[in-house]
């Protein structure tokens, strides 16, 4: 019987002598690295699936035979988003209501604007944040026109970062009797001239930065429409000329010592001022006092 030698070449002997690489490593384990890593019950693995299983997206991180039909994912998904905005508005109606206490209400609130209210704060799960909502829906309940649509939008998008800039900005600005008009005095000088050019004196900046506010946060006020990202100035022409402040509730009033000057701020736009109106009065004591310091070179200050 004769052997036969083609087996013998093709198991024993690959061709040319060389050890079959392609062969070898077809028959070794291969450890898949995605699979393995999902066994792996690591302290950031199972905070990490905490997290997707709130949103019903924790199937990619669970063996296949563990997982459900994408149907039935999908179902889930929404079944917990539906579950969540309603825990999230039911939460901000319970805040609100807390609030309208010893209040009066609007005998015709605007149901449009309600509507429009509950698609905008539903997805708003922050403590903080939801009272921010709550207290804008008091606000409209009891005054109705408060809140613009316009300005609901801007603070959707609004983070808690966000809310925490806006109150620095109006712990250290300034509103007129009006309460329209909200600005923050970054400085003021007298227009030159012969007498005063060289005057060192003639002009007085405020440093807004070094109680918090730096220019980056002012563009960041802009991003979000809250704030005009360009100076303003307000001129005073006259000596003895007055101007009535209040500075988060304590009055500020102003009369020029001398004439042309004019006041630096920068001034929040209509959307900030409503937004501004969530924010409690809290006075920055030590920001006053260096406004009222700088503000002396210029005008005689009486509180």
């Amino acid at each position: 019987m004769k052997t036969d030698k083609t087996s013998v070449i093709v198991i024993e002997q690959p061709n040319n002598g060389q050890p079959n690489n392609k062969k070898h490593e077809s028959n070794l384990p291969i450890e898949n690295e995605e699979l393995k890593s999902k066994n792996v019950e690591s302290p950031t693995h199972k905070q990490f699936f905490k997290i997707t299983q709130q949103f019903g997206l924790e199937a990619p991180l669970l063996p296949i035979e563990k997982q459900m039909p994408i149907e039935d994912r999908s179902t889930k998904r929404g079944r917990l988003t539906y579950l969540r905005q309603q825990e999230n508005i039911e939460a901000i109606m319970d805040k609100t209501f807390a609030f309208c206490a010893n209040k009066s209400l609007d005998k015709r609130p605007d149901l449009d604007w309600f509507d429009r209210y509950i698609t905008l704060a539903e997805n708003v799960s922050n403590k903080t944040m939801q009272d921010l909502w709550a207290k804008i829906l008091m606000g409209e309940l009891t005054r109705p026109g408060s809140y613009s649509l316009k300005a609901l939008k801007v603070f959707r998008d609004m983070s808690i970062v966000d809310a925490k800039l806006l109150a620095k900005a109006c712990s250290l600005a300034v509103k007129d009797q009006s309460k329209k008009n909200i600005r923050l005095i970054s400085g003021t000088y007298q227009q030159p001239g012969l007498l005063n050019f060289f005057n060192k004196n003639r002009q007085q900046h405020i440093n807004l930065s070094h109680f918090g506010l730096n220019y980056a946060d002012i563009l960041s006020l802009a991003d979000n429409h809250l704030v005009y990202k360009q100076e303003s100035e307000l001129n005073v022409i006259a000596v003895g000329e007055k101007l009535n402040f209040y500075f988060n509730g304590l009055p500020l009033k102003l009369s020029g010592k001398k004439s042309n000057i004019a006041i630096q701020f920068y001034k929040f736009t209509p959307i900030g001022t409503e937004l501004a109106n969530l924010i409690s009065d809290k006075p920055n004591d030590d920001f006053f006092t260096t406004l009222k310091q700088q503000l002396r070179h210029h005008f005689e200050i009486s509180e």
